[in-house]
Parts: C-alpha cells; structure tokens; sequence
C-alpha cells in the first residue's frame, strides 16, 4: 500500500517567480493600483538582525481577532526573533509595527486552522502559500504536522 502524502505540503512559487514578483508587488501594493490585494497583502519592511540590511517583504494578511499575522516558513521570519521593529504597509497605509515571531506548534497550527477557516478552501492555499491534499480545510492536526514538517511560523504585528 502507498503511503498517503501529508495534508498539508507548502507550496510557493519557484524563486524564480518571485524573484520577479515581489519587487513588483512591492511597489503595487503601496498604490491603490493594487485593488483588493491592499486588504489581502502586505509589505513588511524590515532591518536584518544580523546583516542590518532593509528588507521589503510582500506577504498575505492574515487577521484574526483584530491582530495582523504572517504565516511563513521563509527565513526572513527569523528577523523577528526577540520582536523587532518594522514598517507594515497594509491597506495603502503604512504602519510602524513590532512584529513577534511566534514559534509554538500548537498556537501556530491554530493560527493556520482559523487563517484557512477564514479564507476557505479554494481561497485559502493560495493565500497561504499551501497546498491541502484533500481540497477541504485540514484539522488542527494537519497543520500541527505541517508546522513541525515545513518549519511554520507566524508573526505577529501589533502597533508600535
């Protein structure tokens, strides 16, 4: 018997891909060219903790219980180990943040269930940069594995 892929993989675009689209994104998402991707993206401008360089990060906005989050496995997540201080351009509005990175398993793979509740399950892998094996949304579980499985991580971003 063949063993059953996870319910939840990750599911990005090639680097290729979006080493072209962010920087346009970007830009985009700062005018309101950008439509309704300014209330369903984000721009997250960051200083690395260890390079200082200034990173602009084009990202999906997940709001749950009136809090801001980035749900990612991408390494720029680590710049908010210890909290840092950022701009977050959301809604055409740019926002000084602090942005938390929240690592707990459990508290993570809820944060993804309520995100994907939210979005619903066509909307919501796009969104989330995921792919769900059974076109539904996936427990708390899947994600719980998916979590430890693909080194999920939210951040969180509260007003400064």
């Amino acid at each position: 018997m063949a063993e059953q892929s996870p319910a939840v993989t990750a599911a990005h675009p090639p680097d290729k891909v979006l080493r072209i689209l962010n920087p346009i994104l970007n830009r985009l998402l700062r005018t309101p060219l950008a439509g309704p991707l300014r209330s369903q993206m984000m721009v997250v401008d960051v200083v690395g903790r260890k390079t200082g360089r200034q990173y602009s990060i084009p990202v999906s906005a997940h709001k749950i219980d009136g809090e801001l989050y980035a749900l990612t496995s991408a390494g720029w997540k680590n710049n908010f180990r210890d909290g840092a201080a950022c701009d977050v351009v959301v809604d055409g509005r740019t926002t000084k943040m602090r942005g938390d990175l929240l690592t707990d398993t459990a508290l993570v793979a809820e944060l993804c269930h309520r995100c994907a509740t939210s979005w619903g399950p066509k909307r919501a892998p796009t969104m989330m940069g995921l792919k769900f094996r059974d076109g539904g949304i996936p427990s708390v579980a899947d994600f719980a594995d998916a979590v430890r499985r693909e080194r999920l991580a939210a951040v969180r971003f509260t007003p400064a």
